[in-house]
């Protein structure tokens, strides 16, 4: 009896989200006209001053310069003069899991927080790039779809498709080529919608891996090791995941299929050449055979010397213990032996600089995981302002956040741009992000599908939450 009613309470309590989503609504009418903003649109374009965005049940009807552009008779007005206007970013690194602290390699479901901050922070779309619980982010995006929980419309990964000698204990680990087939089959019935190859996976497991979900027409990404990323291009692999951080071909001593320390991929990355022959020649390779490189530049910069610019919103959502962990963790990156990270963050940064411009496809997400200083919606925050230190322009920055993550998804007809006929998903920032790129924090109101939310009553109603639930 205890054990039903302690179900029935935790249920009521899950569902509680659902029955009060509209505390957080601030904008709902069914005809909505953004007035004087600026736009930054998502396709490269430079920032349009002065227009004006119509939103008509959901939808993008009208975007142009304020004095041209009709508004319709009854719509809700809303003069945003000095604000800027980006479409709603498209997170495509943005596990719903959070690391338990310590050093000790198991991740808790963040299946309340997470949502909540990713939308506050203007994700509308996020893949989640790895799960590990996959059932439970399939129930959580159900919620959403439903409107019984804010957050952002999820594509969800599969489980990790991860080799032997993994320390993640919550991973299965493949026995061979037939489970790496079963693997993709079994999780693509049950809605998976991408996959990623992990660390210890093997050249011939990636293949069989690939291989299915090819045929199955879906895409698998990869946050590799033990194979390198022109192995995993010859192979076929569609996106990687962080760039040349991770990347061991360069490793002296690599062994085929081996993952090795990852100690020793660091110092080999501080002292690598990215305008070297052998780095252009693998960017040049990736290009060619298409595979997209996903940015997560927040999740490495919280590993660095006084790294990320200190926001007390990331302690107010953290458990106490979780700030006591995570603060405990920045201080240690302080220390002088924490100055390679830093370095490696700059030689990243680099390298997707080089890729992007060698013509390659750079999207972007924030990966919650290292030292729990990426948090959900923040760190993908913070990663527009690091592609921008990277020498990409803020709207170059907005683009690699947005539309690009949308075309990989095959999802550019409906979102990732601001543009007329599109799902009104947009981020209304006060401030000028393309004069000063930190403005990109001041989120106002996040619109998805043409309904307005209040990112402060979002944060607000996870305080002191995440690292819990």
């Amino acid at each position: 009896m205890r054990i039903i009613l302690f179900l029935s309470l935790a249920a009521c309590l899950f569902a509680q989200p659902g029955s009060g989503l509209q505390q957080f609504i601030s904008v709902n009418d069914p005809v909505v006209a953004l007035v004087h903003v600026r736009v930054i649109d998502g396709t490269g374009a430079p920032a349009a001053e002065d227009q004006t965005i119509v939103i008509d049940h959901g939808k993008i009807a009208a975007v142009g310069g304020a004095a041209a552009t009709s508004i319709p008779p009854g719509a809700h007005r809303m003069d945003l003069a000095g604000d800027t206007v980006i479409p709603g970013l498209v997170g495509m690194h943005e596990h719903l899991f959070y690391p338990s602290g310590e050093g000790i390699p198991i991740y808790n479901e963040q299946a309340f927080s997470f949502p909540r901050l990713y939308l506050a922070s203007g994700v509308t779309t996020a893949r989640t790039a790895g799960s590990m619980e996959p059932f439970t982010d399939f129930n959580v995006k159900s919620l959403i779809d439903s409107n019984r929980a804010p957050g952002p419309d999820f594509y969800i990964t599969g489980p990790y498709l991860e080799g032997a000698g993994s320390p993640f204990e919550q991973m299965h680990y493949l026995t061979g080529t037939d489970d790496a087939r079963r693997t993709v089959d079994y999780w693509a019935s049950e809605g998976a919608t991408s996959f990623k190859a992990y660390m210890h996976i093997t050249r011939a497991e990636l293949s069989a891996a690939v291989e299915q979900a090819h045929k199955l027409r879906l895409k698998v990404t990869g946050h590799l090791c033990a194979v390198g990323f022109r192995e995993a291009a010859a192979i076929g692999i569609d996106n990687l995941e962080h760039g040349i951080e991770v990347d061991t071909e360069f490793d002296p001593g690599k062994q085929p299929d081996v993952c090795p320390s990852q100690n020793l991929t660091r110092d080999t990355l501080v002292k690598l050449d990215i305008k070297s022959s052998p780095v252009q020649e693998m960017i040049r390779d990736l290009v060619r055979h298409n595979v997209a490189v996903t940015s997560t530049l927040a999740v490495f910069d919280a590993g660095a010397p006084h790294r990320p610019p200190f926001d007390p919103r990331m302690i107010d959502v953290l458990t106490p213990q979780g700030a006591i962990t995570y603060l405990a963790a920045r201080t240690r990156a302080t220390d002088s032996s924490s100055a390679a990270a830093l370095e490696a963050l700059k030689k990243e940064e680099q390298f997707e600089y080089e890729f992007s411009k060698a013509g390659g496809m750079l999207m972007s997400g924030v990966d919650p995981t290292g030292n729990g200083g990426a948090m959900a919606g923040f760190g993908d925050l913070r990663n527009l302002e690091l592609l921008v230190e990277a020498d990409f322009t803020p709207v170059e920055a907005v683009r690699i956040a947005t539309l690009n993550g949308a075309k990989w998804l095959n999802a550019e007809d409906r979102i990732g741009s601001i543009e007329t006929g599109k799902q009104a998903d947009l981020v209304v920032i006060q401030g000028n992000p393309v004069a000063k790129i930190s403005d990109v924090r001041n989120v106002r109101i996040v619109f998805k599908q043409g309904v307005g939310y209040d990112p402060q009553k979002l944060i607000d109603s996870v305080k002191h939450t995440v690292g819990l639930h």
